[in-house]
């Protein structure tokens, strides 16, 4: 008994010493936990979606699903050559020029009349707090902090690690000049050394105003959040951009919801919807969309455009690496969607103007 209590108690300050690391970031406090808590979606010391939302399916467990992550994983999880890339000089692109790059998962690149955005930049080669735990497909992390120009607005939708990277937003730091994210996650970016005046949290439904002439809208989205085994104690939002000419969805993390309908009542139609579409599974779908849900999502928001992403960088599901891909496309057969695949790193143009980039990841054998 003894025994057992010793090895307890060395197993539980290991966990305590190894939570310590910065990486972890910082919880809410003070004015900005006072501030969360006037928020009408924040009861019980967490944030809550606006449908009920469970972390797991009806019929599933967490013992399934950690032994199917461990002996049932996909053998084609990892694909089996480097993918295919493009190295867009992204410091020469023209200033003016209205540009999405895509840098694989949910990373990616934008300039929208004359201004440049960065989302969600993972670029340490890593989806996990732990060490080659769940590094990047081969071909995939050909971009680095020191490829990007001064980024005036870096966009985050949530606090989970392969979209807020401690070690890509430490980089970034002196290369970013503002940062939009939802309520409680501007603690971790100031616990990392960025000032207080550069980081502005929204709720969902509230608006920044970046002049005269852009908008950037935090909506809903209907996932979870947290970086240890805290959960919800920050915010997780989709973002819409809009501009005189143009309204761009920065989709997040969301399961498939009314929410869709709600955001499509309100701002459609949206001109490019940039969303998830891999990591699923039919155990976690309340939290990640399947693929024929981001395609009924983006009907309901009657997108003109869809650029799928989640995927091709990370292992972080049970299904191949371009299934994807795969069925998302199967299925666009019956919505008839402008699909815009690109390879990581090709350049694509917020234009009405038909851009054809092919099915690239079947090239992949």
């Amino acid at each position: 008994m003894f025994i057992t209590l010793a090895i307890v108690a060395v197993l539980a300050l290991a966990v305590f010493i190894f939570l310590q690391q910065p990486l972890f970031g910082k919880a809410p406090a003070d004015q900005r936990l006072e501030r969360m808590k006037k928020s009408p979606h924040y009861r019980d010391g967490a944030f809550d979606n606006l449908m009920p939302t469970p972390q797991l399916t009806e019929g599933y467990s967490m013992p399934k699903i950690l032994f199917d992550f461990f002996f049932n994983k996909s053998k084609t999880g990892r694909p089996p050559r480097p993918l295919p890339s493009v190295k867009t000089d992204l410091k020469q692109l023209p200033p003016n020029e209205n540009v999405f790059v895509w840098f694989g998962h949910s990373s990616y690149y934008m300039q929208v009349d004359g201004l440049k955005f960065l989302i969600d930049p993972v670029f340490s080669n890593n989806a996990s707090p732990i060490a080659s735990s769940n590094t990047a497909f081969e071909g995939t992390n050909i971009y680095s902090v020191a490829d990007l120009p001064e980024i005036d607005y870096l966009l985050i939708s949530h606090d989970h690690y392969d979209h807020l990277d401690y070690a890509t937003i430490k980089e970034l730091k002196g290369k970013v000049k503002k940062i939009v994210c939802g309520l409680g996650v501007g603690e971790h970016l100031e616990y990392w050394g960025y000032a207080p005046e550069s980081i502005t949290e929204l709720d969902w439904d509230e608006t920044v105003n970046i002049d005269n002439q852009l908008k950037i809208h935090a909506l809903p989205a209907r996932h979870f959040s947290g970086r240890t085994f805290k959960r919800n104690n920050t915010l997780w939002i989709a973002m819409l951009l809009q501009t005189p000419t143009q309204k761009i969805l920065v989709g997040g993390d969301s399961g498939f919801g009314n929410h869709f309908a709600e955001i499509g009542k309100k701002f459609a139609p949206i001109d490019w919807a940039i969303m998830e579409n891999g990591q699923y599974n039919l155990a976690w779908q309340a939290i990640h969309s399947l693929p024929e849900e981001t395609l009924k999502a983006a009907q309901l928001l009657q997108a003109k455009h869809v650029i799928p992403v989640h995927s091709s960088k990370f292992e972080l599901a049970l299904h191949a690496w371009d299934e994807p891909l795969n069925e998302i496309t199967r299925l666009n057969a019956q919505y008839g969607l402008d699909l815009v695949t690109p390879k990581i790193g090709q350049v694509v143009r917020f234009t009405d103007e038909p851009q054809h980039f092919g099915q690239w990841w079947k090239e992949v054998k």
